[in-house]
């Protein structure tokens, strides 16, 4: 549900996280290379760091304080740490996160550089906004383990994940995007609890304020929406399960 926007071009970036929260993920922006490498958990190196940071390394060098994207929407020329150097380290740190690398470049050797360095798809500058809401749809898929079907189904629900569509015994629910990803979340964890601070750390993006009570809010207006019988049941001090 969430998806690390790292784009150099403003405009650009604040354009794909617009239609990409209306498409329902939770989307956060950097502007180059070392705070995307910061937002993913991963050492921002000074210049002329080896990349085994140790005390004698700079101010700049260390661990950030990184968040669970399951996509990373990632351009090739970033300052500062080139969008290569950010999906070599993302992959050798073993991180999940899903990778679509954007380009200017639409020569066939630059696909397959980016493909090799460890990107899961690449898209060419300029680009239809459909085609790339897909392509982030479909990695999001992949990025579970096991890879998640389109539709989702459980005692009566029926959710597909490409459509956007949820129904319950047929009758069609009418969810906002906040209600639609907390409910994927809940379908997802197939009979396991999900944690309120979970649902907040994938279903909202980083600048979500965790007392806020968001969770409590989205959690009753989706209930009223499902109807009776009541199907997600709340443990105090343990989470929601459907």
């Amino acid at each position: 549900m969430r998806v690390l926007v790292a784009e150099d071009e403003r405009d650009l970036a604040a354009l794909l996280a617009t239609g990409l929260r209306r498409a329902g993920f939770a989307v956060d922006t950097v502007h180059a290379g070392d705070e995307a490498l910061d937002r993913l958990g991963l050492y921002a190196c000074e210049p002329g760091c080896d990349g085994d940071c140790g005390p004698g390394c700079g101010p700049g060098c260390g661990p950030g304080g990184g968040a669970p994207y399951d996509v990373l929407v990632l351009d090739r020329d970033l300052p500062r740490v080139h969008g290569d150097d950010v999906a070599r380290r993302l992959v050798a740190a073993g991180v999940p996160t899903r990778i679509l690398m954007l380009t200017a470049s639409s020569a066939v050797e630059d696909r397959v550089h980016g493909l090799d360095l460890g990107a899961d798809d690449y898209l060419g500058k300029p680009f239809d906004f459909p085609e790339l809401v897909s392509r982030v749809r479909a990695l999001r898929r992949r990025s579970a383990r096991p890879a998640l079907p389109p539709l989702l189904e459980r005692d009566g629900l029926v959710m597909d994940t490409v459509r956007r569509t949820a129904a319950r015994d047929g009758r069609d629910l009418d969810l906002s995007p906040k209600e639609f990803s907390v409910l994927q979340l809940l379908l997802e964890a197939d009979g396991a609890f999900v944690s309120a601070e979970e649902l907040l750390e994938r279903a909202w993006d980083a600048h979500a304020d965790p007392f806020t009570g968001a969770v409590r809010v989205c959690m009753s207006k989706l209930r009223a929406k499902l109807g009776e019988p009541g199907l997600i049941r709340t443990v105090q001090g343990v989470g929601y399960v459907l």
